[in-house]
């Protein structure tokens, strides 16, 4: 008796434009367990495939208005800026925080099974810094809206090349392209992590059921090796 041929998935990525999300989109449309890829972005990207569907969003706040074109059986959020391109520290939440929490939202309203955010190592609701505070927050907000499999990454340094140039991101990738064989033990997971390595570890874990919440950078590093 023939084997009945594997049901293939569809997939939503949110954030398609960054540094992971370009890697994961060129990943999940490579992916032949993959039929269908939608990318929301906030304007068209110069890509043509035939799985893959684009979804320009201007505001966040109307993501549920696109819900018919977002079923998925998975959703990837690469959602993620900086304080000084957002222009302030409530900018920066409405993207870092605020976006995510939406995502999770119309993912439990549309009861799609799976849900993987970046967030940031050290990310932490009790922490004296802004930016790990805003990312610690964002995964306990997500948490409570979303009861599905979610999993949180938390990568280090991310090694990639931007389309925007971040001095200080440069500056400590040279760093790390020199002295980063020092980082291991208890010390690996401050180690720079190359972006497509993250959106692999991210596919993976997108059909990875078990009870484990959070992915730090050095176990996303073991997930592709």
């Amino acid at each position: 008796m023939p084997q009945a041929s594997p049901v293939k998935k569809s997939a939503v990525v949110f954030g398609a434009t960054g540094l992971v999300g370009k890697e994961l989109l060129k990943l999940l449309l490579s992916d032949n367990s993959y039929k269908k890829v939608t990318a929301v972005t906030r304007k068209k990207m110069l890509i043509n495939h035939e799985k893959l569907i684009q979804v320009e969003i201007k505001d966040y706040n109307e993501l549920a208005n696109f819900s018919d074109k977002l079923h998925a059986d998975a959703y990837f959020c690469c959602i993620g800026t900086t304080i000084k391109k957002a222009g302030s520290q409530e900018a920066f939440r409405k993207v870092d925080h605020d976006i995510p929490v939406i995502i999770g939202q119309l993912a439990e309203d549309l009861s799609v099974p799976s849900l993987v955010i970046i967030s940031s190592i050290g990310a932490n609701a009790s922490s004296s810094n802004f930016y790990l505070r805003t990312k610690g927050e964002m995964e306990a907000s997500v948490r409570k809206v979303y009861s599905g499999s979610l999993k949180f990454v938390r990568p280090s340094l991310l090694m990639g090349k931007r389309e925007e140039f971040r001095f200080g991101e440069k500056t400590a990738i040279v760093f790390m392209i020199i002295f980063g064989w020092l980082f291991f033990g208890p010390m690996k997971r401050y180690k720079g992590i190359d972006a497509v390595k993250v959106a692999s570890a991210m596919i993976k874990l997108a059909d990875e059921r078990s009870g484990k919440l959070v992915y730090e950078s050095d176990e996303l590093e073991n997930l592709v090796i």
